[in-house]
């Protein structure tokens, strides 16, 4: 099925582009001098986020992952709300999990939902926004900001087109607007409808929202084919937070699977060179450490969150 959408189609896309807080510059890459970003200075250091993916296969519940990040010294989370739904329907309370956040001087960045919000169905969609909701409310008790919203639950083989997705996307970031919670557009790699930066990128812009943002992944943006200098045509308000992770060069990109990744600096990724390109943007992104990685969910895990954390600083390091 061959889109619609594209940039060339689009009326006045030089405006488009123009209006789109998106890019770096606000305007500079088509021209303009005079444009200006609404985003607020931010804070030039990288906060380093563990997200519970990371020890996932250590079968914890959502107070002792908390626990594993506040021991072993990152400044934040991203949870998945899965963990915390099976926590509170266990008998735990969000106000705990509140708590356990506040005492170890944790903020909570980002949070993974799969609610499908960008489906054709609409009786499914208009579940999906129900759950995107409930997750915002989840959220917003824990004291979060962000949450993921990939192109979860659009059928295998189906491709739908941008501009109904951009549609989509502005939808759920106005139910955000009403929870106080901002939706970041997240591509994963491959996926037949968002599985480019360029793509996430059309429907973050195309959505005409003045919180839109994109959720960007080492591992993702390699498994896409996308090139990591789309960072550059990025800035603060695009990239709030960010997967981290690298990918080794046997499995190749073709048949590479979110299991392989590996921690930062133990793959081929160009690390160094994707940090220093955040800050030639100005943008410091919240660093998520997302792995699957089987290997690590057999190490005790906070032995496992330390290597990571240990990891990360010394990439934040060699790209100072």
């Amino acid at each position: 099925m061959q889109q619609k959408s594209s940039l060339s189609s689009l009326t006045g896309r030089r405006d488009f582009f123009r209006s789109s807080s998106l890019l770096a510059g606000g305007g500079v890459l088509l021209g303009s001098t005079s444009a200006k970003s609404e985003v607020e200075p931010v804070d030039k250091t990288f906060k380093l986020c563990l997200n519970m993916s990371t020890i996932r296969g250590q079968e914890l519940d959502a107070a002792e992952e908390i626990e594993v990040a506040g021991k072993a010294g990152y400044d934040s989370i991203e949870p998945w709300f899965r963990r915390i739904n099976a926590y509170v329907e266990g008998g735990g309370s969000l106000k705990d999990l509140k708590t356990r956040i506040d005492d170890y001087g944790l903020t909570v960045e980002s949070a993974i939902g799969f609610a499908p919000w960008a489906v054709s169905d609409e009786a499914q969609r208009a579940a999906g926004l129900e759950e995107a909701k409930r997750d915002m409310d989840t959220l917003a008790q824990l004291g979060g900001v962000r949450i993921a919203a990939p192109p979860a639950g659009i059928k295998k083989g189906e491709v739908v087109d941008l501009d109904d997705v951009a549609d989509r996307y502005r939808a759920l970031l106005e139910l955000g607007d009403e929870m106080g919670i901002v939706p970041q557009v997240e591509m994963w790699g491959g996926h037949p409808t968002i599985g480019t930066v360029e793509k996430a990128l059309y429907v973050a812009i195309r959505a005409g929202h003045p919180k839109a943002c994109f959720l960007g992944d080492v591992y993702h943006t390699y498994k896409g084919g996308s090139s990591f200098d789309s960072i550059l045509l990025m800035g603060p308000q695009a990239l709030q937070a960010y997967h981290m992770n690298d990918y080794p060069a046997d499995p190749p990109r073709e048949t590479i699977k979110d299991s392989d990744r590996v921690f930062p600096g133990d793959g081929i990724a160009p690390i160094s060179s994707i940090l220093k390109k955040f800050k030639a943007v100005g943008a410091y992104p919240a660093l998520s450490l997302e792995l699957f990685n089987q290997s690590y969910w057999e190490m005790p895990a906070l032995e496992c969150a330390k290597l990571g954390l240990e990891k990360m600083k010394n990439a934040v390091a060699a790209a100072s």
